[in-house]
């Protein structure tokens, strides 16, 4: 018997098996035809939803950034936590959730994928930037921040951090990346206009959650 799905079921079991095949073989390697067996799912089935390979791998990254925006979206809209731990928390949750998510970063770092890695980087930092601005905002307000650009300054923290911590640029070993963080966060107080230590205590946090991902 048939068992029809919901196409955002079906298109999700799609992503998911390409995820899975493309942290395990690697993008180029792995084949439509790899994902249809995966699947259990025709050919016709697949075309319908995707017109190539290339576009599930879009799809895949546009997934994760929708869902480490939702996250800072409710991090952004709790009320228990300060200026401060908000855009701490909202930064981490655009990190690596699962050993699956760890295990498809290098997908993005082949060479035939360019593309797709800077357009993680981009779109990763013109979505999530209004949602931590608006931290930023409540931030001044409140007499934590101080700084007349703040979705500018957002713009140049996610940048750099993004690409100062991507191993794809810098392959720093872990004590090397360890070593950057306090004075990542202490730029973050300069260019947020926040007091000196603001972000201090958080040092070692940033640093355990990079390390529980390896």
């Amino acid at each position: 018997m048939r068992i029809i799905k919901e196409p955002e079921v079906r298109k999700n079991e799609i992503l998911d098996a390409a995820e899975r095949l493309f942290a395990a073989r690697g993008f180029e390697k792995a084949t439509v035809n790899d994902i249809l067996n995966a699947t259990g799912i025709a050919k016709g089935t697949f075309y319908y939803y995707f017109k190539s390979k290339e576009e599930v791998l879009d799809a895949i990254i546009r997934r994760r950034i929708d869902a480490g925006l939702e996250k800072a979206k409710a991090i952004a809209a709790n009320p228990q936590l300060s200026p401060v731990q908000k855009i701490v928390a909202a930064i981490m949750a655009q990190q690596p959730q699962s050993q699956i998510e760890e295990e498809f970063l290098p997908v993005l770092h082949e060479p035939v994928n360019a593309l797709f890695h800077q357009k993680v980087l981009t779109d990763t930092v013109i979505r999530l930037s209004p949602v931590l601005s608006d931290i930023v905002k409540e931030g001044i307000k409140q007499g934590v921040f101080s700084t007349a650009y703040p979705e500018e300054s957002v713009e140049i923290l996610l940048t750099a951090g993004l690409v100062i911590f991507d191993d794809a640029y810098f392959p720093w070993s872990r004590e090397e990346q360890a070593a950057r963080i306090p004075a990542f966060l202490g730029a973050m107080e300069r260019i947020l206009g926040a007091k000196n230590g603001s972000f201090s205590e958080f040092a070692i946090a940033f640093d355990q959650g990079r390390k529980e991902k390896v």
